[in-house]
């Protein structure tokens, strides 16, 4: 059976800024973030967010991708996603993408829900004629009835959530990728919302989970990626994982 999601030798890293300009902010994020330092020949900061990052999902797999902050997690999706492209190595990924690495993508409060339904779904690369035809079905399971047509700054922050989710869930990809699991706001909504998620979890082909919740990782994933500083420090089952070893 042929690999759905193929990820061999990944490096990135990003430049930030001069050493000699900057030496005492230097410092301050020498402590505060994930990621290692390296200096160039000019003085010049990379963070060394992923190194030799390689992992292969089948037809079916779910990979749990876990780490403390700045370990690299939302930054491998974005990869996967294409969203930034590697320094080294190689990402192969068949079929479709949804990544929902920031499901508010694309919203404005000065625009009406029924807007902004075309302005998020377009930040996603679905096409018009697609969001029309899902336009009417987006606006059902919102539960936003006539406010569809207002402004979204006239939402409550759970009408927005609806809203959001809503439009974040209407494709159904191949390769899905998230950032923590999503739920949705109001408790009326939250039964409804989970039922989506795994709907959309079960259609699709694989599936790959950032989070800080190993219990999640138990309840959805198959295999699990344990990420520190950028680097891959456990690659293989759940079920044989140690959860003792991780400190986040």
């Amino acid at each position: 059976m042929s690999n759905i999601v193929e990820i061999n030798g990944v490096e990135l890293s990003y430049p930030i800024y001069s050493i000699r300009a900057h030496s005492l902010r230097n410092t301050l994020v020498n402590l505060a973030i994930g990621g290692k330092l390296l200096k160039d020949g000019q003085d010049v900061i990379h963070i060394q967010a992923l190194h030799n990052i390689s992992f292969t999902l089948g037809e079916g797999d779910r990979l749990g991708v876990m780490g403390h902050n700045g370990a690299g997690k939302s930054t491998l999706l974005k990869v996967i996603a294409g969203i930034y492209e590697p320094d080294r190595g190689s990402v192969n990924v068949k079929g479709d993408i949804s990544c929902m690495i920031d499901i508010g993508l694309g919203l404005d409060s000065a625009h009406t829900g029924r807007e902004n339904i075309f302005n998020m779904g377009r930040m996603r690369g679905i096409g018009r004629k697609e969001i029309e035809a899902s336009m009417e079905a987006i606006i059902e399971f919102s539960e936003l009835g006539a406010f569809i047509d207002l402004p979204v700054q006239t939402y409550s922050a759970g009408m927005r959530t609806r809203l959001v989710f809503s439009v974040a869930t209407t494709l159904k990809p191949d390769v899905l990728l998230l950032d923590e699991w999503i739920g949705a706001g109001d408790a009326s909504f939250h039964e409804k919302a989970a039922n989506r998620m795994n709907s959309l979890l079960e259609n699709s082909r694989a599936m790959v989970l950032a989070t800080h919740s190993f219990g999640m990782v138990q309840k959805v994933c198959n295999k699990l990626l344990v990420l520190d500083q950028g680097r891959q420090i456990y690659l293989g089952s759940v079920a044989d994982y140690d959860p003792s070893t991780l400190k986040l």
